[in-house]
């Protein structure tokens, strides 16, 4: 790739949470995210006059939780406020993890929308008064995916 195109590369250091109608929810900038994956189960069929051959059928598609990390700052507090809503009462709205390039630009290289998306987990680091270290914590979503798959029916 020529040097000129590097500031159209998404960086995976530069990147933002944030939620779709609720700008109180945005969860900011994280230091990784990890489980933006998917994966189809396969049905096979061989038919009995078909020898070895066979017919494939995309099955159920899986989408792996995401987990967010990042040192603990100001930004927890929003986080805190959305986890402390959807405690007793979960309202289904959009995530949205955003890629940037190098070059500075607004407009992200990449976006993925999370579509019902609730925390499963969130997680503090030990606290350790005998360590040097930078307390990280975690974010775990449970979504019902990122690809436009699903069916509506009429």
């Amino acid at each position: 790739m020529p040097l000129s195109d590097t500031s159209k590369v998404g960086l995976s250091n530069r990147f933002v949470v944030s939620m779709s109608g609720k700008s109180e929810y945005d969860l900011g900038s994280w230091s990784k995210a990890e489980g933006l994956d998917v994966t189809w189960d396969v049905a096979e069929y061989r038919m009995g006059d078909g020898g070895n051959d066979r017919l494939y059928f995309p099955g159920n598609t899986k989408y792996t939780n995401v987990k967010l990390s990042r040192a603990v700052s100001e930004e927890f507090e929003k986080t805190k406020k959305w986890l402390d809503s959807t405690s007793w009462e979960w309202e289904p709205f959009e995530g949205f993890i955003s890629l940037y390039t190098s070059g500075g630009a607004e407009v992200p290289a990449a976006k993925w929308k999370l579509r019902d998306v609730m925390p499963s987990k969130w997680a503090i680091n030990t606290f350790d008064a005998g360590a040097s270290q930078v307390a990280i914590e975690t974010l775990e979503l449970v979504h019902k995916g990122f690809l436009e798959d699903e069916r509506k029916l009429a």
